[in-house]
């Protein structure tokens, strides 16, 4: 008999003003209806508010932004900007959807199915060196191309949720 674990859904709703350093390793549904200045790394789902003021550089999977954001964003999955969104700064989604009535002004890159080093270095947000440092030792899924190396975005997914990243 196979018993399922029901899995609970871990909501993070932010009205305050905060500063400094959110790191989630496990996926959470991350709402910020306030003032956020820092770094802002997480899983799942985050939405930034109408209301909120975010300066901050944003790793993330699933991000959704209706509210005002200055910094880095770094989307895995997929990256909404509603129509009361403004967007300034870097911006490097998988997917990217843009309302009408979305403001960005910035610098977009978009993170592709297959990536280079420097691509990688981006997404991974390590030194490029560590990424031909892990691809040389075979610590990383890699293919050779030319003489550069070629990474498969799923594959890096995986590697990264194993738990591998590093060693």
């Amino acid at each position: 008999m196979a018993f399922k674990k029901k899995l609970e859904e871990k909501i993070l709703d932010v009205d305050a003003s905060m500063q400094g350093t959110l790191s989630f390793k496990d996926p959470v549904n991350l709402r910020i209806n306030g003032k956020f200045e820092g770094t802002l790394e997480t899983k799942g789902n985050l939405t930034i508010g109408q209301t909120a003021n975010v300066f901050a550089d944003i790793s993330g999977d699933t991000i959704i932004v209706a509210g005002r954001v200055k910094g880095k964003i770094i989307a895995k999955e997929s990256l909404v900007l509603l129509a009361t969104a403004i967007v300034e700064g870097e911006i490097f989604p998988a997917k990217l959807n843009v309302e009408d009535g979305g403001i960005f002004d910035g610098k977009c890159s978009m993170v592709g199915e297959f990536l280079n080093c420097e691509e990688l270095a981006r997404y991974l947000e390590v030194e490029v060196n560590s990424i031909v440092e892990w691809a040389n030792s075979g610590k990383i899924p890699a293919s050779k191309q030319g003489n550069g190396w070629r990474f498969e975005r799923k594959s890096i997914d995986s590697w990264i949720a194993s738990g591998k990243i590093g060693k």
